[in-house]
């Protein structure tokens, strides 16, 4: 059985490609998605497509939309949804996705560090599962293979 996942969560470190690796190390037939990782191709997606806005509320506004559609597109396909969170980047978007991904009644697992328990406990409540490390979530997914 395969599963496509979305994974959802800041797009400046590696975490996606470790998580991938040790999925594939476990012998796990998933498939990831996910929103555009190119963080300058994310934020001027608008402009490419629609062309040279008046400013930057507009310039973000344009790219937002675009993103949005990837996200809600992938996000409608994947089987069920990790979220990470992690401390060193503000965590908007990934809020956002979490957010969305329960109110679309995918199946969600959110990683977050014990530092970020008290902030982000109403949407720890209402994910499906919540774990501390990329290999906890991992654990879950494996169970459902068991």
């Amino acid at each position: 059985m395969d599963f496509t996942v979305y994974l959802a969560g800041q797009i400046h470190d590696n975490w996606r490609s470790e998580l991938k690796e040790k999925a594939k190390e476990k012998g796990l037939s998933l498939r990831f998605v996910g929103p555009q990782e190119n963080h300058e191709h994310s934020d001027m997606i608008g402009e490419k497509i629609l062309g040279e806005q008046p400013g930057k509320l507009y310039r973000d506004d344009a790219a937002s939309a675009i993103n949005n559609f990837r996200t809600e597109v992938w996000m409608n396909k994947a089987d069920f949804v990790i979220a990470l969170f992690g401390e060193n980047y503000k965590q908007w978007n990934t809020a956002m996705d979490a957010g969305t991904a329960i109110a679309l009644n995918k199946p969600t697992i959110i990683i977050r560090p014990a530092s970020l328990i008290h902030p982000l406990k109403e949407l720890s409540n209402k994910a499906n599962v919540t774990v501390e490390t990329t290999d906890q979530a991992l654990d879950v997914i494996t169970y459902l293979f068991e």
